[in-house]
C-alpha cells in the first residue's frame, strides 16, 4: 500500500482526543518549532526549541524553555544558546544528551551540515563531545536495559536512493558508552530493512525502551506531492514502529499523525504546508500519549492519541 493510500486509511479513522498549539514566552518576534520532547529534570519540565525568524532559514538557535502552564513554555533566561537546528534529547545514565544539526556555509550558501552532541547533568553547562557523519541528520540514542546505548542513524542521498530506491535508510548499532559515539561508528551502523518504499524518506525522532526489551520508535515518514496549483509539496507525517534489537526486525509501522490532525496555521514556505516534523510522545496518566510535532516549520503542536506501542510493552 502506498503512503498516499496509508494516509487515506489513517485519516478516515483517526482518533484525536485533544489538539493544541504550544505558546512560547520570551522570544517575541521569533517562531519556535521542531522542538525536543518535553523532559523532566531536577523537578521541573523543560524542552529545547528551534528559534528562528519567519522570513529566515538555516539561521536558527536552540534555546531551553521551562513549562509554565498548559501548553505554555517560557525561555530560561541566560541559558546557553546553541547555533543548531531541530534539537532532541536522550537521558543516558544520569546525563542529558542534546543533539542538533549544525549548518555550515560557503560563499553565503549552505554547503554541508553535521549532527553535534552535548552532554551533562547541568542544563546550564552541557558540553560538546562529538560530531556525526557529514550530511546526516536524525541520529538518535536510547539507553538499553543492560546499560549499553542503542544508536539509530539516518543516511540519505543519491547513493542510498540508487541502491535501495528510498531516499533514506535507518541504521542501528550498539555502543557501550558515550565515548564510543563517533562518526565512523554511526556511519557503519547496519541498515534496517523494509521501512521506506521507493521515493520515500524519513527517520527516527525519539526512541523508547519498552519493558519487553524492544524499542518503540516515534519518527517521521515523507514523500513528495503537488498542491492545487501544481507546486511541489514536501509531505512530512508522524509515524511509529517497534524494533527488536535482537532480531533487528521492525514491526507495525503505522501513521500516528498528519498535518491535518493539528490546529490550522501558517507555513514557513508554501512547499511546507503539509509538514508535521515529529518530536516524540509523552505518556499521560490516563494511558494515552501526547504527541508533539513541529508543523509548517514555524509552529509546534500537540495532539493526544492512543498509546502507539500497545501489545509490545510499556515505556521503561
Amino acid at each position: 500500500m502506498s503512503l498516499l493510500e496509508q494516509r487515506a486509511v489513517f485519516e478516515s479513522g483517526k482518533r484525536i482526543y485533544e489538539r493544541a498549539l504550544l505558546s512560547f514566552c520570551g522570544v517575541e518576534g521569533f517562531d519556535v518549532y521542531n522542538c525536543s520532547i518535553p523532559f523532566d529534570w531536577n523537578g521541573k519540565r523543560y524542552l529545547f526549541g528551534r528559534v528562528e525568524r519567519r522570513d529566515e532559514w538555516a539561521r536558527s538557535w536552540v534555546r531551553l524553555f521551562e513549562e509554565t502552564g498548559r501548553d505554555e513554555w517560557t525561555l530560561v533566561r541566560d541559558s546557553m544558546i546553541y547555533t543548531l537546528e531541530d534539537p532532541y534529547v536522550s537521558i543516558i545514565g544520569r546525563e542529558v544528551v542534546l543533539g542538533g544539526t549544525s549548518v555550515q556555509y560557503e560563499a553565503g550558501k549552505v554547503s554541508t551540515f553535521f549532527g553535534y552532541f552535548f552532554r551533562g547533568s547541568d542544563l546550564q553547562d552541557l558540553r560538546y563531545f562529538t560530531t556525526g557523519p557529514r550530511r546526516m541528520k536524525d541520529i538518535r540514542l536510547v539507553e538499553l536495559a543492560d546499560g549499553r546505548i542503542g544508536v539509530f542513524s539516518r543516511p540519505r542521498g543519491e547513493d542510498v536512493k540508487g541502491r535501495y530506491g528510498s531516499e533514506s535508510m535507518i541504521g542501528f548499532t550498539v555502543i557501550s558508552r558515550l565515548e564510543e559515539l563517533t562518526p565512523e561508528v554511526i556511519a557503519q551502523a547496519p541498515y534496517i530493512s523494509d521501512i521506506f518504499g521507493p521515493g520515500e524518506w524519513g527517520g527516527v525522532n525519539q526512541a523508547y525502551l519498552l519493558d519487553s526489551g524492544k524499542i518503540g520508535i516515534i519518527g517521521h515518514i515523507c514523500y513528495r506531492d503537488r498542491d492545487e496549483d501544481g507546486g511541489e509539496l514536501k509531505v512530512y507525517m508522524n509515524m511509529s514502529f517497534v524494533f527488536d534489537p535482537q532480531t533487528r526486525q521492525a514491526a507495525d509501522l503505522r501513521l500516528i499523525g498528519t498535518r491535518t490532525c493539528y490546529p490550522p496555521g501558517p507555513a514557513k514556505k508554501p512547499n511546507l504546508a503539509d509538514c508535521a516534523f515529529t518530536s516524540g510522545i509523552v505518556l499521560r496518566p490516563d494511558g494515552k500519549a501526547d504527541l508533539y510535532s513541529g508543523i509548517g516549520d514555524c509552529q509546534t503542536g500537540r495532539i493526544t492519541i492512543d498509546y502507539p506501542f500497545a501489545g509490545y510493552g510499556k515505556l521503561v
